[in-house]
């Protein structure tokens, strides 16, 4: 994979923090935000729908920004960027999570026993409930004392990232029930992340 710059770049730790602290108040800012606006009717006339929207691409926008680190780490070169992965992809599992209670909340008032029919009847929230459960098993997984437990089946689990992102791209536009519109860009840029890593894990071999 060809460079873009020669030399690596370097951030200093006070820009790190700081982008993490900007991160962190965006991340929670735009969810508390979304909330308020809903609760207030200022969402529209819709605004159970508009959160479920809203909360559903967010999480898929930070699961394709978290994917994008490792190559965009590896072209800059600026291995730095590894270290706000862990960041955002507990961020891409708040949203999902979030994105569910809404659906079980608003729209059947977490009555449980509809969970099981809904996921029956409606093939489309079963794939993204999938997607939602590996997510959970990436975040519990995502602290560094289990992922030492765990050795190499760490990275094997993690590799289940990448069906998520399928699950839930194949969740939204099943939901949208078009593969045009914005659910195309969301394929075409998983498909460019997937071949990213394949061309990732094939120099690493080489190097090796």
């Amino acid at each position: 994979m060809k460079k873009l710059f020669n030399r690596p770049i370097r951030i200093p730790a006070k820009q790190r923090i700081l982008t993490k602290t900007l991160f962190h108040l965006f991340a929670v800012g735009y969810l508390v935000w979304l909330f308020y606006a809903g609760i207030n009717d200022q969402l529209g006339g819709d605004p159970v729908e508009a959160l479920l929207n809203a909360t559903g691409i967010m999480a898929i926008n930070l699961l394709l920004f978290t994917l994008a680190l490792s190559p965009l780490a590896q072209r800059l070169p600026c291995g730095v960027l590894i270290t706000y992965r862990r960041m955002s992809g507990i961020y891409v599992f708040v949203y999902a999570l979030m994105h569910f209670l809404t659906y079980i909340g608003f729209e059947l008032g977490f009555d449980f026993s509809l969970i099981g029919s809904e996921l029956l009847k409606r093939p489309y929230i079963m794939v993204g409930f999938t997607a939602l459960i590996i997510l959970l098993l990436l975040t519990i997984t995502s602290v560094n004392k289990v992922r030492r437990k765990m050795g190499r089946k760490w990275q094997t689990l993690h590799n289940f990232v990448y069906l998520a992102l399928g699950l839930a791209i194949l969740h939204y536009t099943w939901a949208l029930k078009t593969g045009w519109q914005s659910p195309v860009f969301y394929w075409i840029g998983a498909i460019l992340l997937v071949l990213s890593r394949q061309r990732i894990l094939r120099l690493l071999k080489i190097n090796s």
